[in-house]
């Protein structure tokens, strides 16, 4: 009787186990799909009105800077200028996901492309948009579409789908010119086997995925900080910032920029009303490096590009670096040859010691408390 109850016990937990795992999947491939179709529309929209549309010729050449503006006010996250770009090489490159794409959403009637074309390019691939889109994430999409060559681009589908790579499995075969080397090895398989030792990607990664946190209009969890110790000073530097009184209005915290379909992270953001500007604040912990100044530029023309606003000054990049020894508090402040503007920052910004003084202090205390 108790072996019998055990294993009914038994099938329970598997039937469960199955049923979780099997939904969970269904539920992975449902965002998937939703997300990356909705992409491809974007860049078929932006095409079409490229194309056709009667007002394009008053946006001009800076289209898709203004649909993400527009688009940032219908609180629409993670379509800035460089995301739409994508969109619209996305659709030039699979315009064969068309039937699918209208399968999904039946008000199409607008939207027109050369069904010659599509027939085509449907021909020549041999793979079918079906199996494309159900193992590809739009992640994946993302990586392929770097390469202009269609025979490379269809080597990393083939390579992705048949050995389920995850993104950054695939990232770094096209990094290390995969293609090329197994091109030119005479062992090809030797070339292909050293990828697949590698740990398979898990279903709940696609959660974890910023396209998908965006899509859903969610803001990301800030669990990405570089260490323990930079974490709490950061919780610190956000309050002392404010009580200074000096103007900074906090903005956002990770604030997460796409470029090339890689994320980097600016730690603190502000909007200083006195300045009229952004202020772009990067922690590290350790000694300043060049590395750390050509990341905050980045940064910069980023945010002059895709931010700032016709009565905007120029934004601001504070690097603030530390270590037991020492600390340095080091200002960015590329672009800025207004030398009344300068005069004003340099006024209304902490001075350097007033930061080195108190990474100093946060430090010790962290240290003190770690012992």
């Amino acid at each position: 009787m108790e072996i019998a109850k055990q294993n009914n016990f038994e099938e329970l937990i598997d039937n469960v186990y199955q049923t979780h795992y099997l939904l969970q999947q269904n539920a992975q491939k449902a965002i998937n799909l939703n997300l990356t179709i909705r992409n491809w529309l974007i860049g078929c929209y932006i095409v079409e009105f490229e194309q056709n549309g009667e007002d394009r010729a008053k946006y001009g050449t800076r289209l898709l800077e203004k649909m993400a503006k527009s688009l940032k006010v219908k609180k629409i996250k993670g379509l800035d200028a460089q995301s739409l770009r994508v969109c619209r090489t996305f659709y030039s490159v699979y315009p064969q996901f068309l039937k699918i794409a209208s399968q999904k959403i039946q008000n199409l009637n607008h939207i027109r492309i050369r069904g010659s074309v599509t027939r085509e390019l449907q021909d020549e691939h041999p793979i079918l948009p079906e199996v494309l889109l159900s193992r590809l994430s739009y992640t994946h999409f993302v990586e392929v579409i770097r390469k202009d060559d269609p025979l490379e681009r269809l080597f990393y589908e083939v390579e992705a789908i048949k050995n389920n790579w995850s993104v950054r499995e695939l990232e770094r075969a096209i990094d290390t010119g995969m293609y090329v080397r197994t091109g030119l090895s005479k062992d090809k398989e030797a070339i292909i086997r050293k990828f697949k030792n590698q740990k398979p990607a898990q279903n709940l990664d696609v959660f974890r995925d910023p396209y998908v946190w965006e899509f859903f209009g969610l803001e990301e969890r800030a669990s990405y900080s570089e260490s323990e110790l930079e974490q709490a000073i950061l919780n610190h530097l956000q309050e002392f910032l404010i009580e200074l009184g000096t103007g900074f209005c906090f903005e956002a915290r990770q604030k997460r920029i796409t470029l090339d379909n890689i994320h980097y992270r600016i730690d603190l953001v502000f909007y200083h009303r006195i300045l009229k500007c952004h202020i772009l604040i990067d922690l590290k912990i350790g000694k300043f490096d060049h590395a750390d100044a050509g990341q905050m530029n980045v940064y910069l023309n980023y945010f002059k590009e895709n931010e700032q606003t016709d009565d905007d000054n120029p934004p601001i990049g504070l690097i603030l670096c530390g270590d037991k020894s020492e600390t340095l508090a080091r200002y960015a402040t590329s672009g800025m040859d207004n030398q009344l503007f300068v005069s004003k920052y340099l006024v209304n910004l902490p001075e350097k010691k007033v930061l080195e003084d108190f990474i100093r202090r946060e430090l010790g205390e962290l240290m003190n408390d770690k012992q």
